[in-house]
């Protein structure tokens, strides 16, 4: 474990972009005078594991105001200081694409101006305690969830904390969530989330997520490839592109509600990880 303390600035925008200011600062600003949006970083103080540990490595603010820039679709670039607790730094470069949305009263979620993380892996790698590691930005979380796009509602100033991880450069794939009671008939919206908190790719083709003891299977798509930092999901029957867009497509529950054991299974038959809850997926005489 190692300390550390983060510090941000947002260095560029690509294209650039008109009117435009607090280029080289923790708080960049566009539109015209009295209505301007814009991005603030907010450093921030943690305990690092260096084993793929996710961590809060600052905050992320937009305040969202009603304006107008040239072209309305931009990357903005974020420096971010890192300082750990030998007195050595080092400086983390990510991208956020930003979607300026038409300006608008009303209240739809395509109202909200929308930021979407465009780079997730630092590209050189970082020396700690002599050792090499990759960082990678897994993403934004809001209650509770860590999602790869932000939205912005109009006239707000929306918070998210930005969670980073130091990892090897070779993938970890693991089981990062299970949703196990969902709403509604079939509780469709049940889920299992895997994570690479690796630093390199993984292939799934030939992997699949079990559910145990209901014995329901879902094998990845050939050619399925999950990025460091990335997650993906797999619901009982709904599809969400974000997650990857994959689905048991089955009418009833796969996670049951008295317990069980979600398994993550490589193309050769060893299981990867396995996260059991409730019960444990165990009956009386112990047998899973």
């Amino acid at each position: 474990m190692t300390t550390v303390v983060t510090s941000g600035v947002f260095s560029s925008t690509s294209p650039a972009i008109s009117p435009v200011n607090g280029v080289g600062t923790d708080y960049i600003q566009w539109g015209s005078a009295g209505s301007q949006s814009g991005y603030q970083f907010r450093g921030a103080a943690a305990d690092v594991q260096l084993d793929g540990t996710e961590f809060v490595v600052g905050t992320f603010v937009h305040r969202n105001k009603p304006t107008n820039v040239s072209p309305s679709q931009f990357d903005v670039q974020l420096t971010i200081n890192v300082m750990f607790e030998d007195g050595s730094t080092t400086d983390l470069g990510f991208s956020f694409h930003h979607n300026e949305t038409p300006n608008s009263t009303g209240t739809s979620p395509a109202d909200d101006d929308l930021v979407d993380l465009q780079t997730f892996v630092h590209p050189q790698p970082v020396t700690i305690d002599g050792k090499q590691y990759r960082a990678v930005l897994s993403g934004f979380k809001r209650n509770g969830q860590i999602v790869r796009r932000f939205r912005s509602p109009e006239g707000g100033i929306n918070f998210a904390e930005v969670v980073c991880l130091f990892t090897l450069e070779e993938p970890d794939v693991v089981i990062s969530g299970l949703r196990y009671q969902g709403t509604g008939a079939g509780q469709a919206d049940e889920y299992v989330e895997i994570l690479n908190k690796g630093g390199g790719p993984q292939d799934l083709t030939g992997w699949k997520v079990e559910a145990k003891p209901t014995g329901r299977s879902f094998p990845f798509p050939p050619g399925t490839v999950i990025q460091p930092g990335q997650r993906y999901r797999v619901y009982t029957n709904e599809n969400h592109p974000e997650y990857g867009g994959f689905s048991f497509g089955s009418a009833n529950e796969v996670w049951r509600d008295q317990g069980g054991i979600a398994r993550l299974v490589a193309d050769d038959g060893f299981v990867v990880d396995q996260s059991p809850y409730l019960d444990k997926g165990f009956n009386k005489t112990g047998t899973p």
